[in-house]
């Protein structure tokens, strides 16, 4: 989504602005207030990558580990197919509206460095689900087919052990993703840096702010599983929120100064 506006990396610490565990709360006011002011660009987006995801779940539903995968692919490829909204929160910070057809037009000029980054996350949704199927095909004592075979044998047994033990794994395997990412996909849509330039430039804003951005992590986390009990309703909203709030991270991790583009 590169386009000739894009400029080097945003790289002055003399500009960053504090971060604390208040930020990430801002940051999704700031989210909201991006949705209220340009409803339409976020709102489709919502609409879209829902009905997608509804169409994956339905698909696998009677398979569980089909359902895994379409399950895990949906929340690692979905943040890469809302990077438009990036370009929405920065039309906003620089005091203008970008509209779908200004979003449609980024994305047809094509970018080799977002193309890149989302098969690298599905890579990682793939190896994912083969790490959970290979510990829970080893430790359940039955074979797991079913999403209620799951439900029955892992998540609902008494003892403590299985299911505690795969939260734990996928948590783990979680953490790289996000950190990779969290600065990595608005600094791509932003700028015009490669690939390991902004993967790094993410880890950095991890490694100097823990605590704010485990918060926002779970925030995150927490946000898209209540949009997932809506029967995926809620993700309508809840994704071009995020969406819109993770650019505003973006700018405070960075010290980015809005401007008109």
């Amino acid at each position: 989504m590169s386009h000739p506006s894009a400029s080097p990396a945003p790289t002055s610490h003399a500009q960053l602005r504090s971060i604390d565990l208040h930020s990430p709360w801002r940051w999704l006011a700031l989210g909201w207030s991006d949705l209220r002011r340009n409803p339409v660009p976020g709102l489709l987006h919502g609409f879209l990558l829902t009905g997608f995801g509804a169409l994956l779940l339905w698909a696998a539903r009677d398979q569980f580990w089909l359902l895994a995968g379409a399950f895990s692919g949906f929340l690692i490829v979905a943040p890469v197919l809302a990077t438009g909204l990036y370009h929405v929160s920065k039309a906003c910070q620089g005091g203008r509206s970008a509209g779908v057809g200004e979003v449609v037009m980024l994305w047809r000029s094509g970018d080799r460095r977002l193309v890149t980054f989302g098969l690298l996350l599905a890579l990682a949704g793939t190896g994912w689900v083969l790490t959970s199927a290979g510990l829970i095909t080893l430790w359940s004592p039955v074979a797991i087919q079913k999403p209620a075979d799951f439900l029955r044998q892992v998540v609902l047994v008494r003892e403590v052990g299985l299911f505690e033990v795969w939260l734990l794994l996928g948590a783990l395997l979680a953490a790289p993703v996000f950190a990779s990412t969290v600065v990595a996909l608005p600094m791509l849509v932003d700028t015009s840096v490669p690939v390991s330039m902004a993967v790094l430039a993410s880890w950095r804003a991890v490694a100097e702010h823990p605590g704010p951005m485990a918060l926002w992590a779970v925030l995150i986390a927490v946000l898209v599983g209540l949009g997932m009990l809506t029967a995926l309703l809620g993700l309508i909203v809840l994704i071009p929120i995020i969406a819109h709030a993770s650019w505003h991270a973006y700018c405070d991790l960075t010290g980015r100064i809005g401007v008109a583009t």
